[in-house]
């Protein structure tokens, strides 16, 4: 990637998590993070470890796209320089408002250079569908979870009604995305958005044969190799389950006597809450106010969901930092 791009993702970057840190109370977040002790430090290791799950899906992928001309075995891909870049988009994405606005050109150009712009924004697009499929499965399979292991209410069964609707159309939808591709009939539908059309259309008509092809390749991976798109899959599902270790991990601190299920639906719905709040850098407000949410319609109380509102919103922090510095100190940066 060129230098002048590099500095211009950094430096937003940097703007934004710079805003994202004034809006925190420094005395209630060391006061938090000195409560929680080792446990914090366990939450910062935990990502350290589900980015290694994320940058394996994102492998997988790359891998395989264009193995039938042996493309990946000469442009070889270093798993520890995917996972800096992986590192990095998550970074962007936390700061970027619209999310998937920062973290995914920044994976395409800076994939592009060693295996082509094609190639590249395939294997980005099948990972960013990949990694959305795995949280409507994590959604959908918490339902059942709730059922079995709550107290339902009138309006429990009206909202899980819901949200299984909307997951099994969302991964009736995926499917076939996977199986036919999705490139192409996005940018067929956003040439029909008004404010978008008139950029969507043009970009359409220019570049109708290279969507062609990318949906070429995000089919070929379903239908060609389905043992590499159900690992990639596993691997983001266990991304996810995994995650709910974090809050886990800080509510044993206040509450020893917290059930693992309790943390799983707790993740559940407050990343579902927060995802309908896409638009807004950090998830700012979206991800408190479902943490507080879930915890009281566990029965928990407000404080246990601010805790845990608080130490994960520190970790995002820090792992924002983390990831802009890794950009800004890419050596290999063409």
């Amino acid at each position: 990637m060129k230098s002048k791009y590099q500095n211009a993702f950094f430096i937003f970057g940097l703007l934004v998590l710079i805003v994202m840190a004034t809006q925190l109370d420094f005395s209630q977040v060391w006061e938090g993070v000195t409560h929680a002790g080792y446990w914090f430090l366990a939450v910062i290791l935990l990502w350290a470890g589900l980015y290694i799950l994320n940058t394996g899906s994102w492998y997988l992928i790359i891998d395989s796209i264009g193995n039938e001309h042996n493309v990946c075995r000469k442009n070889k891909v270093s798993f520890w320089w995917l996972y800096k870049i992986t590192v990095s988009a998550f970074a962007l994405n936390y700061a970027t408002p619209g999310g998937l606005m920062g973290g995914e050109p920044y994976r395409i150009m800076s994939l592009s250079p060693k295996i082509g712009t094609q190639r590249a924004s395939s294997s980005v697009i099948l990972y960013v569908m990949t990694h959305i499929y795995s949280h409507f499965w994590i959604w959908l399979l918490t339902v059942p979870l709730y059922i079995l292991t709550e107290v339902m209410t009138p309006l429990s069964y009206i909202v899980l009604s819901v949200i299984s609707i909307v997951c099994i159309t969302a991964i009736w939808f995926f499917i076939r995305g996977y199986k036919k591709g999705i490139a192409k009939t996005g940018m067929n539908i956003l040439r029909h958005v008004p404010l978008l059309k008139r950029w969507a259309k043009p970009f359409f008509e220019r570049n109708s044969d290279k969507l062609s092809e990318i949906d070429r390749q995000i089919a070929a991976l379903h239908n060609q190799n389905p043992r590499t798109f159900m690992a990639a899959v596993f691997l983001e599902f266990n991304c996810r389950l995994l995650s709910t270790l974090e809050i886990f991990f800080i509510l044993l601190v206040i509450m020893p006597e917290v059930r693992i299920t309790q943390c799983i639906i707790i993740y559940s719905y407050t990343t579902l809450f927060a995802n309908m709040l896409f638009f807004m850098p950090l998830q700012l407000g979206g991800r408190e106010g479902g943490f507080v949410m879930s915890t009281e319609g566990l029965s928990m109380t407000a404080r246990a969901g601010i805790f845990v509102a608080l130490l994960v919103r520190v970790r995002e922090l820090f792992w924002t930092a983390l990831g802009l510095l890794l950009i800004k100190f890419d050596k290999k940066a063409a």
